[in-house]
């Protein structure tokens, strides 16, 4: 039995070995592990206290995917609730479909009994205020509700700030199942609206018994235009270690030309419970991991193949250009 996890899930992953020992399944480690991640008030990635969007809403992904029968849940743009995760461990239990987003997402949540939760901290209000005039220049947030373009304002900020936050969890059981599910409060300034990688299932999250799963962290745009986590899983069916398969997975990521931020964050375990990571992000990939037979977690460096940055392509038009 063996978790792994995003460097943010130190917070739980004690907790979704416990839930395997006592005999829960991958699917529960995996719900329990990043449960305690969204609750975390000093994660600004994931939550309660993730970071906002433009408009100062905190509006959350989540995906979760069960390995054994590849059914799969998700949720997208969900506001007032703090265990998006959850949520889409529901939708997948519950329901025909797969995905739900914003108001059907809420509606659904309140049908099955989840509480409502203020997720917009004082302190995530103050990182976002700080972060508008820092990146942006925009000292009175209350400017972007009459924004005649916000298009303009949301592409710069996409260039210009590097708020990214997101957790990531894989559990195998002793069934050898295998879950993978991942939560996060998406790109901080993000606009209204966007939806993670997270909460898309084959780009930020994929699993399957017979091979593998992955997940991704990092710029979630570039992982849906290239299918990472399933790619990955695909590369460990065409018989490729795991390690192979992450480093293939990176190296597909080449192909998409013309993004300043095209790193992300990758993970994965093979179904045998083998562990490996890869990044093309800014700095180092480490992911952590827990045994049944550990007392505590331990860290693992992948691999790391540095992205090419294209300064031609970046916007050049000032953030105020959309402002009435």
């Amino acid at each position: 039995m063996i978790v792994i996890a995003s460097s943010g899930g130190d917070v739980g992953i004690r907790q979704a070995v416990q839930a395997l020992r006592d005999g829960g399944s991958a699917i529960d480690a995996v719900e329990e592990g990043i449960q305690h991640v969204e609750s975390n008030p000093d994660d600004h990635g994931v939550g309660l206290s993730g970071m906002p969007n433009l408009l100062g809403e905190v509006e959350l992904d989540a995906t979760i995917m069960d390995g054994a029968t590849l059914q799969a849940g998700a949720v997208g743009s969900l506001k007032g609730y703090e265990h998006p995760i959850s949520i889409a461990r529901k939708v997948m239990e519950e329901l025909w479909h797969v995905f739900l987003v914003g108001a059907g997402a809420e509606r659904f949540a309140a049908e099955m009994g989840f509480e409502k939760t203020a997720l917009l901290t004082d302190q995530a209000r103050a990182d976002w205020q700080n972060s508008l005039w820092e990146y942006l220049g925009i000292s009175d947030p209350a400017q972007l509700q009459q924004a005649r373009e916000l298009r303009h304002i949301g592409r710069l900020a996409c260039y210009t700030a590097k708020i990214l936050g997101t957790v990531n969890f894989i559990a195998r059981d002793k069934q050898g199942n295998i879950c993978t599910g991942v939560s996060t409060s998406g790109l901080g300034l993000k606009y209204p609206g966007r939806l993670s990688d997270s909460c898309v299932i084959g780009a930020g999250n994929y699993a399957d018994n017979r091979y593998g799963a992955a997940a991704c962290t990092g710029m979630g745009e570039i992982a849906i235009r290239a299918g990472s986590a399933r790619s990955t899983v695909l590369y460990m069916k065409m018989g490729m270690s795991v390690e192979e398969a992450c480093r293939e997975a990176m190296e597909d990521l080449d192909a998409l030309v013309g993004d300043r931020h095209r790193g992300i964050h990758l993970i994965a375990m093979d179904k045998d419970g083998n562990h490996y990571g890869a990044a093309n992000a800014l700095d180092r990939t480490k992911h952590i991991y827990m045994t049944s037979e550990m007392n505590s977690f331990a860290h693992f460096e992948g691999h790391y193949a540095p992205f090419r940055t294209d300064p031609k392509l970046e916007p050049q038009s000032d953030a105020r250009d959309g402002m009435n």
